[in-house]
């Protein structure tokens, strides 16, 4: 068939790893990012089970390889930076990843191993514009940019986020959006000068305070820190979202005098720098498509960072998304003469998307925001952080998986798909 014409809204990793695929198998991709370049910035995230085979069926890992951060394990401190517990990471092949797995890696290496990789197989970019509004006229999807340009598409995919507008445009005004904050949970993320020590170990190092609150502190580099910051608090009700000195603010009144490295970091924090906050959500929608538009990553179904599987999602989820592209809509050819029912294929290839992933995301969200928050009621007393040195002292001394144990790389009764169409080479 003709190559599709396919609009994808927002230039991260779910966006960057759908245009791979669908450019691969002859398609017409155009990412579309609001930002005036590739954000190739953010801190460390990893990939975890499935997500690790996508990435070397994109035939990536030997760039992944090349930009794995030295992160060595994750420790647990007290107030006095004493270590009461410390979890190694993953050996290269071992299975179920650890805290700290394999493929750790910067997000903006992630992103420009990604974009390069799309690029190289014919997908445009478009920086410094978005969808302002589009129309689904049943054929095509019509739609007109911030710049003032228009365009038409056959299909429009939303992969822009957590606070996804096109998420917001599809379900439409009147109809809640899928976003579902998990009771005033926040984390700041940035980075700061901190030069290595010497004796000092590429390792994670988390620190809870009474009251809810705690950092996390790791470096891919000898030169920079990279800041996790946060907690549980009502303080961020009536502070508008990006409004960064409030949000400073607020995180600086409630981490102050909570010992360890918090003072060292609050005072880098409240200097010019790379400083984002992120106000913990859920996404959860009946359905992740309607016409020619669907949603793809955090747009869809973010299922927060507690889970440690947000990155692997996007990355699976782009996978079975294109991999349904494929099998429905075929190979994209300019070779090939005359029209087939794109409508109706594209209708097959969304639904079957929807169907064959749905399982794998509901395992992944299932109990997040649900039910007690017993981890915060342990983290707002001396005495439960207490516990919690204690248990995380005897799991550490039994060399027990704790990146097994409290996140959600283990899905049950679910194989990866094997998608001839994106696995064959041209």
């Amino acid at each position: 068939m003709p190559p599709l014409r396919v609009l994808i809204s927002g230039g991260g990793i779910a966006g960057n790893a759908l245009a791979f695929w669908l450019s691969k198998i002859g398609h017409d991709i155009t990412v579309v990012e609001r930002f005036s370049s590739l954000r190739d910035t953010g801190l460390q995230l990893d990939l975890r089970g499935h997500g690790i085979e996508v990435m070397k069926r994109m035939g990536l890992q030997e760039a992944f390889e090349a930009q794995v951060a030295p992160e060595k394990g994750i420790q647990i401190v007290d107030k006095t930076g004493r270590r009461r517990a410390f979890f190694p990471s993953t050996a290269p092949g071992e299975g179920v990843q650890n805290f700290t797995t394999e493929f750790e890696i910067m997000r903006g290496d992630m992103c420009r191993i990604l974009h390069d990789a799309a690029v190289e197989r014919g997908a445009k970019f478009i920086f410094g514009t978005s969808i302002e509004k589009y129309e689904d006229k049943g054929s095509s999807v019509a739609v007109h940019f911030a710049d003032g340009r228009d365009d038409s598409f056959d299909l429009v995919v939303g992969a822009d986020g957590l606070n996804s507008r096109t998420r917001k445009m599809m379900v439409g005004p009147s109809t809640e959006d899928g976003l579902r904050p998990l009771n005033g949970i926040v984390a700041g993320y940035f980075t700061m000068p901190q030069p290595m020590q010497e004796g000092e170990e590429y390792l994670a190092t988390v620190y809870m305070a009474p009251g809810n609150k705690g950092l996390m502190i790791r470096r891919s580099n000898p030169e920079n820190w990279q800041v996790y910051i946060g907690g549980k608090t009502d303080a961020f009700k009536n502070v508008p979202r990006g409004d960064v000195k409030a949000e400073k603010a607020v995180l600086t009144e409630l981490l102050r005098g909570a010992g360890w490295e918090t003072e060292n970091v609050l005072r880098a924090m409240n200097t010019d720098n790379d400083f984002y906050l992120e106000r913990m959500a859920l996404v959860k929608l009946d359905r992740w498509f309607r016409g020619r538009v669907v949603l793809v990553g955090d747009a869809a179904w973010c299922p927060t960072a507690n889970t440690g599987m947000g990155t692997t999602s996007g990355i699976v989820g782009a996978y079975i998304l294109a991999g349904e592209i494929g099998r429905h809509c075929g190979r994209g050819t300019a070779k090939q003469a005359g029209k087939s029912n794109t409508g109706e294929n594209i209708a097959k290839a969304l639904a079957s998307y929807d169907t064959r992933f749905r399982p794998f995301m509901d395992q992944v969200q299932k109990g997040v925001g649900e039910g007690s928050d017993w981890g915060y009621s342990l983290i707002s007393s001396s005495f439960g952080i207490t516990i919690i040195h204690f248990f995380a002292a005897v799991a550490s001394f039994f060399k027990v998986n704790i990146g097994a144990m409290i996140l959600k790389e283990q899905v049950k009764n679910w194989d990866l798909p094997d998608y001839e169409e994106l696995l064959k080479e041209a």
